[in-house]
C-alpha cells in the first residue's frame, strides 16, 4: 500500500499543482499566481500531498499574525475518496497551530457538500455567506471558520 506524505510546496511543484488545479476548478489559477505566491507573498504557506513521489494534492493558505485563510485545496480527481484531502487538511492545521495560528477560515461553494462535510469533521462552522462569490456562475460561498 502506498504511503501519503505531506511537505511544503516548492516552485518545482507548480506544474503538477497547476494540473490538479485545472482538473479541479472551473476557473483555475494561472501558473504565475502560484509562482508569485511562492516567491513574493511572505504570508503564503503552500503544501503538497505525495504518493510514491507523485503530487496528488495541494493546499494553500495565508497565515497573517494569528489567523489563517485557506486559499485553495484540491486532490487530483483520480485520488479522491481515499482520505488524502483530510490528511492534507490536518497537516495544514497542525502547521498552523505550530505557527501560533489561533483561527482558521475558508470559503466553500454552497453546493460543495462533500467538502463541507470534511471541514465539519475539523470543527469548522458556518460564519456567513459571501453572495455571488464565484465568478464562473455567481454561486454563493459559505464562509467557515474554526478556533484552533
Amino acid at each position: 500500500m502506498s504511503k501519503i506524505l505531506f511537505r511544503k510546496m516548492t516552485v518545482a511543484d507548480i506544474e503538477a499543482v497547476s494540473k490538479i488545479d485545472q482538473a479541479s476548478f472551473s476557473i483555475p489559477w494561472p501558473k504565475h499566481i502560484y509562482y508569485d505566491e511562492m516567491n513574493t507573498n511572505q504570508y503564503a504557506q503552500y503544501f503538497v500531498a505525495t504518493v510514491d513521489d507523485e503530487i496528488v494534492g495541494f493546499c494553500g493558505s495565508w497565515m497573517v499574525l494569528d489567523e489563517a485563510q485557506i486559499t485553495n485545496i484540491a486532490i487530483d480527481p483520480t485520488y479522491r475518496g481515499r482520505g488524502y484531502g483530510e490528511g492534507l487538511f490536518q497537516h495544514v492545521i497542525n502547521y498552523a497551530i505550530a505557527s501560533g495560528i489561533k483561527r482558521l477560515s475558508l470559503e466553500v461553494r454552497v453546493s460543495n457538500l462533500i467538502a463541507q462535510q470534511m471541514y465539519k469533521k475539523f470543527g469548522l462552522v458556518p460564519g456567513g455567506i459571501r453572495k455571488n462569490y464565484y465568478t464562473d456562475n455567481q454561486e454563493d460561498a459559505l464562509v467557515l471558520w474554526v478556533n484552533l
